[in-house]
């Protein structure tokens, strides 16, 4: 398996030639399958691919994690350059996705454009059970909820008719691709929380060791400032979990955040990596 980060946060200052973003489009070559996951806040992901050698013409599905714009945003440049691969993902979220802060001095829409899902009907598959798009190709919507999720949540709404609720990320789900035996686990900003999300893989894919897991885990608070949501002790503890878990190597980024990054690999030394812009990983 070869992944490609083709957008992120942050890039390499030797790849000038690179968008970096707010946002995380990944591409999975697996065997056969040419996979897409998630497209980041704009099109600029498609821009990275031809730089990077990946073709989006050749992708055969697409999957978006969640219903968030820094990672469904880029879904209008993905339909240009491909006319066929379907999009599997959650159903829409009922009401408008916020981000509110500083008792709503703060509030701007987070969600992606619900017009997408008309102009381009015919593309979207809307899953609500697990789901094997393609052979190894498992997506699971059931995540467990028994270890805490992400403090960085707390500044995420759903707004309907007037009425402001906090998200509660059934839109989000988990792309799990089995290969030589084994499994990548995918997520995109972990908003049910990582542990969450690696347990319900290990009950619903059981017997089956775990490769690697990539994907954010959503420590950031406020993002204009870099800012983590969680203390250093209750990061480090998330970085001891993780290393209790049967995965021998994880790679994170985007909404993980540049404040707990650091204090998570001084945790998991060598079982941990950043996934930039421009990375590529062969597993």
């Amino acid at each position: 398996m070869k992944i490609t980060s083709l957008i992120e946060n942050t890039r390499p200052p030797e790849r000038s030639e690179l968008c970096a973003e707010p946002g995380l489009s990944l591409h999975i070559q697996s065997g056969e399958h040419s996979i897409l996951f998630d497209t980041g806040m704009s099109g600029a992901f498609a821009d990275n691919a031809s730089q990077l050698g990946v073709q989006l013409e050749d992708v055969t599905l697409a999957i978006i994690s969640h219903h968030h714009i820094d990672h469904g945003g880029g879904l209008r440049r993905f339909f240009e350059a491909n006319p066929h691969a379907p999009v599997f993902l959650r159903s829409p979220i009922a009401g408008q996705a916020t981000f509110r802060a500083f008792g709503g001095l703060v509030n701007r829409s987070v969600g992606i454009d619900p017009a997408i899902f008309q102009e381009y009907a015919g593309r979207f598959h809307f899953v609500s059970d697990a789901a094997e798009p393609l052979p190894g190709v498992h997506l699971l919507t059931r995540i467990e909820k028994a270890q805490p999720l992400p403090k960085g949540n707390r500044y995420l709404y759903v707004q309907q008719d007037g009425r402001r609720q906090r998200d509660d990320f059934r839109h989000e789900l988990i792309l799990v691709v089995e290969e030589d035996g084994g499994l990548v686990i995918f997520t995109g900003c972990s908003h049910n929380g990582v542990l969450n999300m690696i347990a319900t893989v290990l009950m619903g894919l059981p017997e089956k060791p775990v490769k690697a897991l990539v994907g954010g885990f959503h420590q950031i608070g406020l993002p204009v400032f870099n800012h983590m949501a969680a203390s250093k002790n209750e990061v480090q503890q998330l970085g001891q979990r993780l290393m209790q878990t049967p995965i021998k190597k994880i790679y994170t980024g985007h909404c993980t955040g540049l404040k707990a990054y650091p204090i998570l690999k001084e945790v998991m030394g060598t079982r941990l990596d950043y996934l930039q812009t421009g990375s590529q990983i062969e597993l």
